[in-house]
């Protein structure tokens, strides 16, 4: 059996869930704060794709999507056999608090070890800057990939 790990993050976000969604399933709203392109079809067995940079790319397929509270969608790397394209799941969960939303991501089915500590680092990276985009700032550039991330 292989050892897995789930990567967990909670964000708040000051903007509506209404607001807050299209950053997940648009193409040109998930490029602001992830990646520097996005291939996204939002429906269950729909195309989801992003280029971190011009190499490296993450693919999968979404599994559920119900706006404005919910996107599930496969996740992996292409060329990598640790983690490959759709080994594994991100659920992003959002819930209104007020006029602000609670955003819920969990990634599932991580290798442990490496490639754990990797994703984990990316998505609180890559977070931060869904937070400042989403509530009407600006994250600024996609930074460089660090070293340890597939190529």
């Amino acid at each position: 059996m292989i050892d897995e790990h789930v990567v967990r993050l909670h964000l708040h976000i000051e903007a509506a869930p209404d607001n807050v969604f299209p950053f997940l399933t648009d193409p040109d709203l998930y490029a602001r704060w992830q990646g520097v392109r996005a291939e996204l079809d939002p429906r269950p067995g729909g195309v989801y794709r992003v280029w971190m940079d011009a190499a490296t790319v993450a693919s999968g397929v979404f599994l559920e999507v119900e706006a404005p509270r919910l996107v599930v969608f496969t996740w992996g790397w292409e060329g990598d056999d640790e983690v490959p394209p759709w080994s594994t799941t991100v659920r992003v969960e959002l819930a209104a608090v007020g006029e602000a939303t609670t955003l819920t991501l969990e990634h599932s089915g991580l290798p442990s070890g490496r490639a754990a500590a990797m994703h984990e680092e990316g998505w609180r990276l890559f977070g931060s800057r869904l937070v400042t985009v989403a509530s009407g700032g600006d994250p600024g550039p996609m930074p460089p990939l660090s070293a340890s991330e597939p190529t």
